[in-house]
């Protein structure tokens, strides 16, 4: 295992993350950031203030200082391309250098395009669409289809810059608008759109608390034009003052906010979009993917799959039999279709909860299933909907039927239906009986068979080793297989 800092000197922050990385997987471990005033004042001047130069290199010292207490072996410094605006930017990176030893590279537009696109495929399962990343000092429009870039336009405008004429909300608007003229980019109607960025983010987390959202999940949430209106009308009714008193925002400046939302409104009306997907994708992200693996494309023929091997990749021991519980289930699905009757729509949450049925054990032993719940709910699992996970979720929960808790299915019921409440409970001893399939940690039951006779279900074992320990354990499923399936259980 390798550590890996990433140090990023942005329009508006110095940002340090630490990830461990191993076979190609990485998880973030520590992360730092510190505000900086770099966008202003090369708006301002075009000339770094000495106030500016020392705040960052004492921060870039303290991360150096961090980096190396934490065992890091190798260090990735980039910067924003606005900083070469700046006329004293030669001497900023030699003091840099003079007392750090970090020497930076510079990110173009290509390489921002390249970094945000890898991040946000390994984030959002969309098979085409456009990106839009609303950044200190531009903005970026990504289409893309099947996994291939196919273009992109640049605004030279972002929540930063667009507020240095101190212009109010519809000046702002009117001017991104006007400079919204593509001309190498066609963006279609029934594209998806994937929003990243502060601002969008932001404006995911005003849209859940106006349209009181239970989940606190900021990645894939999707914000239609309603809702969207909803919060432009909102932010605009409030004195500038009062926006940065809205509780979880990630900007604390109320200019700047002010500022992003007006870019959101712009595109929304120019583009005529209908709904944006909220990811939490970012540059870092796109780094650290790109320089721990050989083959970024591998990743997306099952992006959800990738998820939950970058998890595991860190907490398996050689013990470990999620992927077998997770086949197993998708092999029960299939074989017990005719008696649960649910559609292929809940084929994925089975898969997350089945996946990630021990991942409770990181809480505590005891009731593991119970403290999967919010494990799950927290994993930052990708390609999935936040629907999908809430159900995975409970489904995880449901592995011992008496964690069903109807006052926390009732916390999501804006999210969940009846079919869903039958479903889970379906499923959670479908993930039950996988895991007792699996008991010996072995690969001794490669498939099952089942046959109904009556009020019996038999379940033939296609094995290759001796199943007593599997079949001993399945049984123990059998009262709650008749609970919810109205059969009796047999293993042969």
């Amino acid at each position: 295992m390798e550590k890996v800092a990433i140090i990023e000197l942005a329009g508006a922050s110095t940002v340090l993350s630490i990830y461990e990385t191993q076979n190609g997987r990485s998880r973030l471990v520590r992360q730092e950031s510190d505000s900086a005033n770099i966008s202003k004042d090369i708006n301002d001047e075009k000339l770094l203030k000495p106030k500016t130069i020392s705040d960052i290199v004492a921060v870039l010292k303290l991360y150096r200082n961090i980096v190396e207490e934490n065992g890091v072996k190798k260090i990735i410094a980039v910067a924003n391309n606005i900083i070469l605006q700046a006329r004293n930017q030669r001497g900023f990176f030699e003091e840099i250098y003079n007392n750090t030893g970090l020497g930076f590279s510079f990110l173009n537009e290509e390489d921002v395009v390249k970094n945000i696109y890898t991040s946000v495929v390994n984030k959002i399962d969309n098979s085409k669409g456009v990106i839009v990343y609303i950044a200190t000092n531009s903005t970026y429009f990504i289409k893309y289809n099947r996994r291939t870039t196919l273009g992109y336009e640049v605004v030279p405008f972002g929540y930063e810059n667009i507020n240095n004429a101190s212009l109010d909300f519809d000046q702002m608007k009117a001017e991104f608008t006007s400079n919204m003229n593509f001309k190498n980019l066609n963006v279609d109607e029934d594209e998806a759109i994937v929003g990243v960025g502060n601002p969008f983010i932001n404006l995911g987390r005003v849209a859940k608390k106006i349209d009181h959202y239970p989940l606190e999940i900021d990645n894939n949430y999707p914000v239609n034009k309603t809702l969207e209106n909803k919060v432009i009308s909102f932010v605009k009714g409030l004195d500038l003052d009062k926006i940065t008193k809205v509780k979880g925002l990630v900007e604390d400046r109320s200019d700047v906010l002010l500022s992003g939302f007006a870019i959101i409104s712009a595109i929304y009306d120019k583009l005529k979009i209908q709904e944006a997907c909220v990811s939490t994708a970012n540059v870092r992200e796109g780094v650290i993917i790109s320089s721990i693996s050989n083959d970024v494309q591998e990743r997306f023929s099952d992006l959800l799959g990738s998820s939950f091997d970058n998890i595991h990749e860190f907490i398996k021991d050689e013990s470990s039999i999620n992927l077998r519980v997770a086949n197993m289930a998708g092999i029960l699905f299939k074989q017990l279709k005719v008696m649960h009757k649910l559609p292929r729509a809940y084929v994925k949450p089975l898969r997350v909860a089945a996946y990630m049925f021990d991942c409770g054990k990181q809480i505590n032993f005891e009731d593991y299933e119970k403290h999967g719940f919010y494990v799950i709910l927290n994993s930052g699992l990708c390609g999935v909907s936040q629907k999908d996970l809430l159900l995975g979720a409970f489904i995880c929960a449901c592995q011992t039927s008496d964690n069903f808790n109807l006052s926390q299915w009732m916390k999501y019921k804006d999210l969940l239906t009846d079919e869903d409440l039958n479903a889970v409970r379906k499923l959670g001893v479908i993930v039950k009986l996988a895991v007792a399939l699996n008991s010996s940690k072995k690969l001794v039951v490669t498939d099952i068979v089942c046959d109904i006779l009556g009020d019996s279900i038999i379940m033939k074992l296609i094995v290759n080793s001796d199943p007593t320990y599997e079949i001993m354990q399945g049984m123990k499923v059998a009262q709650d297989y008749r609970k919810f399936f109205k059969k009796n259980l047999q293993l042969i």
